[in-house]
């Protein structure tokens, strides 16, 4: 029993050991060798650069993307719509990284249609998904004499070509139109909820609607008050929106 024991303590006290190593190290590498860490001392997340023009589509690409997004989630009394908040920005940035490359996915066949439940069921990335969707749909408004794009067509048009592609009940060259349209609606809502730091979300634009408190690190004090008004404003990753506007 007495080596047991000693046996149990040697190994607690070797787990404390190694595991205060890394601690230390951690505090050291972020700019301080005391913890807690102090505000500012670590290194901050690098954010989206909004001015540095689009990464990923072409302008006849980022035209459609901006057309269709604004009808998604258009501007109104509310507050801004997709468009003013960066989400074609934060597509743009998503479809030119891993995730448009879909670097973490399985990509390999078969490629049989699958069902609503098995998710993403295509041979092409996301990036790829969305190339060769808006060609498709800019060439199915020119066969239908609707226009020369989508981008072009007035408001009430998008919408009513916007929801025959929600049934999928438009003709695309190799393109399951409804998956497309599901994705699409998928990465506006991310976009327009996301943390700024991903380049949509604008001044937090969606979380002010709903009131979401953002990335703020305690909301304790809040918890159990059900029903009254957050009275804070929300925070992003990089802080405030009175903190990083330039």
């Amino acid at each position: 029993m007495d080596e047991q024991r000693l046996s149990r303590r040697r190994l607690l006290t070797a787990g404390a050991a190694i595991t205060a190593v890394p601690v230390a190290a951690a505090a050291a590498a972020l700019g301080g060798g005391d913890v807690p860490f102090k505000e500012g001392q670590a290194n901050a997340p690098s954010a989206v650069d909004n001015a540095s023009g689009w990464t990923w589509f072409t302008d006849v690409e980022a035209a459609f993307i901006a057309a269709a997004v604004a009808r998604l989630i258009p501007a109104d009394d509310l507050g801004p719509g997709a468009v003013e908040a960066g989400v074609p920005t934060f597509i743009d940035r998503q479809l030119a990284g891993a995730y448009g490359r879909g670097e973490r996915w399985y990509m390999q066949g078969p490629w049989s249609p699958g069902t609503p439940t098995q998710g993403y069921q295509t041979r092409l990335t996301p990036a790829g998904l969305y190339r060769a969707a808006i060609r498709a749909i800019d060439a199915a408004v020119v066969r239908e004499s609707r226009g020369v794009s989508f981008a072009r067509l007035a408001a009430n048009d998008q919408d009513a070509f916007l929801q025959r592609l929600e049934k999928g009940d438009v003709a695309l060259d190799g393109i399951d139109a409804k998956a497309f349209f599901a994705q699409l609606l998928q990465n506006t809502l991310e976009g327009f909820w996301s943390d700024p730091i991903y380049g949509g979300n604008k001044d937090m634009a969606g979380w002010k609607l709903i009131g979401f408190p953002g990335a703020r690190y305690d909301n304790t004090e809040f918890v159990g008050k059900h029903g009254d008004k957050y009275p804070l404003p929300p925070v992003g990753i990089k802080g405030r929106v009175e903190w990083i506007r330039n």
